[in-house]
Formats: structure tokens, C-alpha cells, sequence
């Protein structure tokens, strides 16, 4: 009993938690961005209906944004760490960041567009929304971390993000396709494309407000290591780059998530899709067909995922599903080369084979994912205990470089591949006839590259040092430092 009730006054002690519903409305703001997300697709028609911008230009300027995008990462979560009020900081970086995005938004695609404007202001605009993007999108990451360091609950902030991740891009598409598309006559019109932003903006609105309320009891400055008028430790450029070199936790955690995100992205881009399921099985629309198919799946494996991350820790989540992961895609990649691709929806067997074998593939990812979303709070921690110092958004900034810098590289890596099999002046189209090299290229982007990335996870977290026994080490220690500062 005594053993019991020591416990649990120490869990007390070391762990800040969070109720179910501040959690549920937090992450919203991810729903927020995954509707400017589902917008910017559009982008490429903006630039050429609304500013006379050619395609091809377009795809070069929106590679260049992104990587911009993980250059000034580390800058604007320097900003936000050296940012204190009385009121905490997220909330305002969630507002700043929103009225940035809507504002390029607004200008790009309602106030602008059509009226002759051309590249130069196309690309002023879209940078201001990428500055906006990164603000409330560092401050949307940070947001689960401080909310709670309970490693139960933080791996249900993951399955919170991953739903509204899911449904709001579904939301936005069935919005944008089914409703306001037949209203301009099937055509992407400047029109059509400034309704699309309306409502944009409004929904986004919406959602932030939400996870402001939802962050409001966590955003004051003692979650922050600062005093109650607001006055902390100042973040300085010498911390990030002590923080890069020094922090193993975060070393591995790149290591890990950047290079998934590589494959996964090469992995997931049109053509390959395309190589997949229109030439090697003959059915363009089994893809839209199985990614609905597997929404609800995908989000009861990430429920189970979670769960498993809160009882054996992130590090250990990560390494598990990992290899999960790789025994599914292995087996998905002996079915496709064993098996006449183009029997999958022809025949009951093979078909339900392939739906079974990817859901299971969809579901272990899912579960990757998780860990790794939730590790990331275990990363800030790992700063904080190791420095002394608590900067969430810098630790997130600075993963967030790497990732948008490698993931940048996605759709450049999978042309240059099928560059190898022949695709040097055209693209995979539906009706090309399937062959060996295209099969093996295609098990190889969308199998053999992700299972690299896997590889590399199994070595980043056989080298992490945050074990579920070293993040209580680590809770307890930064509960003596704050203990100190009191």
C-alpha cells in the first residue's frame, strides 16, 4: 500500500497531463493546415489560370518554396522560444501563423488572381504563406508536448492529429469536387478557385480558434520554464547548434523520421501510383477505392499503436512497428512478384490477398508514425533535462530543416528513377503496357525505399538514449530543476 501511494505521489509530481478534451481540440489546428494543404494542390491551376504561370515553371517554384520552407524552420522556432508574454506564446504564433496564411491566400487566390499580376508577386505571396505555414505549424507541434509529459497520453496527441489528418483533407476534396466544382461547370476557373479559398479560410479560422481554447490552460509561462510575468531564458543561435551537435536523442530522431519521410514521399507521388495500380494492376481507381477502404483501419491500428507507445515507451514502440512493418512489405513484395498483377480485381482471391496484405502494410506505418509523433515530446524533454534549457520549438524547427529538406527531394528522386527504365521524355500513363523493369522499379520505390528508411529506424533507435526507463530518469529530473527555480 505504502509502495502504492509513493507512486503515485511521484507520478504526480513529475507528470503535467492533460483532459481528453483540450487534446482533441489542440490538434485541430493540424485539421487547419491539411485544408490550406488541400488548397495549395490546387496551386499549379492558380499559377497558370489566375497569373499565366506554366506548369512546368510552377512545379520548379513550389520545390523551391518547400525547401525554403526548411531553411527558415529553425529561425522562426528560434523566434518562438525567445518569445514570452505573461499569456504563454502558442496561441499567439497559432493566430500570427493563420492571419500570415490567409492573407497570401486571400491576396493569391481571391484579390490577385486574374487581374494580370504575374511570377514575381505569385512567388512574394506564396513565401508569406509558407512564413505564415511554418509559424502556426511549429506552434501546432510544440502544442502536444507541453500539454502533457505523461508517456501515456502522449501518443493519443498522435491519434488525435492523425484523425483530423485523415478527414479533413477527405472533407475539403468531397467539398471542393462534389459541391463547388459542378457550380463553375467542371472547370477550374479563377472563380472556382477563389470559392475554394473562402471557404478555406473560414474552416481554418474555425479550427484555430478551437485549438486555442484547447491550449489555453497549458499556454501560460511556467510550462515554458519562465516565471509568471513572462521572463525566461533567453534561446540563442549557439543553443541550436550545441543542440544539433550534442543532443543524441534528436541526432537519432532525425536519423529516424527525415529518412522515412524521404521514402514515403518518393514512395507516394502520382506517378508511382499510377506505375502501381494503373499499369501493373489495370485499375487507376482501386487507389482511391483502398485509401477509404482503409481510413478506418488505418485509425483503429493507430489507437492500438498508441496504446502500445504509452505502455513500452516511444523508443521501444518505434523499434517494434518498425520491424512489423518490414515483415508486411516483404510479404507484399513477394505477392506482387509471385502473382499476375493484373488478376487483383479480376479474381476474388488475389484481390482479396492485396487488400488484406496492404491494409495490414497501412496499419503498421500508421503505428510507426504514432511513435514517432510521440517521441518528439520525449526529444524536448531529453534538451531540457540534458541543458537545462526548455526550447520546444527550436528542437521542432530544427528536425523540421532536415525534414523538409530531404522530403523536398520526394518527387525528384522517383522521376529520376523511372528516368532509368525508359521515362526520360514522357510520364507513366495508365495505358502503357506493363513490363519486368517497370515492376521491379515500382517494388522498388514503393517498397525497397521505405523499407531503407526502416533500416535506418532499427539503427537510430539501437544508438537513442531515450528508453522508457530513461525518460522517468528524465521526468524526475526536470521536476528537481523546476523544483530549484521555485
Amino acid at each position: 500500500m505504502t509502495s502504492n501511494l509513493t507512486s503515485n505521489m511521484e507520478e504526480k509530481d513529475i507528470y503535467r497531463k492533460a483532459k481528453n478534451w483540450q487534446i482533441a481540440l489542440t490538434t485541430i489546428n493540424s485539421g487547419g493546415a491539411m485544408c490550406f494543404y488541400m488548397l495549395l494542390t490546387y496551386a499549379s491551376y492558380v499559377a497558370n489560370v489566375g497569373y499565366g504561370i506554366a506548369t512546368a515553371l510552377v512545379g520548379f517554384l513550389l520545390t523551391a518554396t518547400r525547401i525554403f520552407d526548411g531553411f527558415i524552420n529553425p529561425f522562426i522556432a528560434m523566434l518562438i522560444d525567445k518569445t514570452m508574454t505573461r499569456f504563454g506564446k502558442i496561441r499567439l504564433f497559432l493566430l500570427a501563423g493563420w492571419g500570415l496564411e490567409s492573407l497570401a491566400i486571400f491576396m493569391l487566390y481571391i484579390w490577385c488572381s486574374g487581374k494580370g499580376h504575374g511570377i514575381i508577386l505569385f512567388t512574394v505571396m506564396y513565401l508569406i504563406y509558407i512564413v505564415g505555414y511554418t509559424m502556426n505549424n511549429v506552434a501546432g507541434m510544440i502544442a502536444g508536448p507541453v500539454m502533457t509529459n505523461d508517456p501515456k497520453q502522449r501518443p493519443i496527441v498522435g491519434v488525435w492529429g492523425t484523425v483530423y489528418n485523415y478527414f479533413a483533407p477527405m472533407i475539403m476534396t468531397v467539398f471542393f469536387t462534389v459541391v463547388l466544382l459542378p457550380k463553375y461547370n467542371n472547370e477550374y476557373t479563377v472563380e472556382m478557385l477563389a470559392a475554394c479559398a473562402t471557404v478555406t479560410i473560414i474552416i481554418s479560422f474555425v479550427f484555430t480558434i478551437l485549438a486555442c481554447i484547447g491550449i489555453s490552460e497549458a499556454d501560460k509561462p511556467e510550462n515554458f520554464g519562465a516565471d509568471s510575468q513572462g521572463a525566461s531564458e533567453k534561446v540563442k543561435i549557439k543553443d541550436m547548434i550545441k543542440l544539433l551537435k550534442s543532443n543524441k536523442a534528436l541526432q537519432m530522431y532525425i536519423v529516424a523520421g527525415a529518412t522515412d519521410k524521404l521514402a514515403q514521399q518518393t514512395a507516394s507521388q502520382s506517378i508511382i501510383t499510377t506505375m502501381l495500380f494503373g499499369i501493373l494492376i489495370g485499375n487507376m481507381q482501386l487507389s482511391t477505392i483502398l485509401n477509404v477502404v482503409a481510413m478506418l483501419p488505418s485509425i483503429a491500428f493507430a489507437i492500438f499503436g498508441a496504446r502500445y507507445a504509452g505502455k513500452h515507451g516511444s523508443k521501444e514502440a518505434l523499434y517494434f512497428w518498425t520491424g512489423i512493418s518490414m515483415a508486411f512489405s516483404l510479404l507484399l513484395a513477394a505477392f506482387m512478384y509471385i502473382v499476375d498483377m493484373r488478376t487483383v480485381t479480376v479474381e476474388i482471391l488475389p484481390t482479396a490477398i492485396f487488400f488484406v496484405i496492404t491494409l495490414l502494410v497501412n496499419g503498421a506505418k500508421m503505428c510507426v508514425t504514432t511513435a514517432t509523433s510521440s517521441m518528439s515530446g520525449d526529444v524536448i524533454d531529453y534538451e531540457m533535462a540534458r541543458s537545462g534549457k526548455y526550447m520546444p520549438a527550436v528542437v521542432t524547427g530544427t528536425y523540421n530543416f532536415f525534414d523538409r529538406i530531404l522530403s523536398s527531394l520526394g518527387a525528384v528522386l522517383a522521376t529520376t528513377l523511372i528516368a532509368l527504365i525508359g521515362y526520360t521524355s514522357t510520364m507513366p500513363q495508365p495505358t502503357d503496357t506493363p513490363s519486368l523493369a517497370i515492376k521491379n522499379m515500382t517494388i522498388f520505390i514503393y517498397i525497397g525505399l521505405p523499407f531503407i528508411g526502416w533500416i535506418c529506424n532499427l539503427f537510430a533507435m539501437k544508438l537513442s538514449p531515450i528508453s522508457k526507463e530513461e525518460m522517468v530518469r528524465i521526468q524526475e529530473k526536470i521536476a528537481e530543476q523546476k523544483a530549484k527555480v521555485k
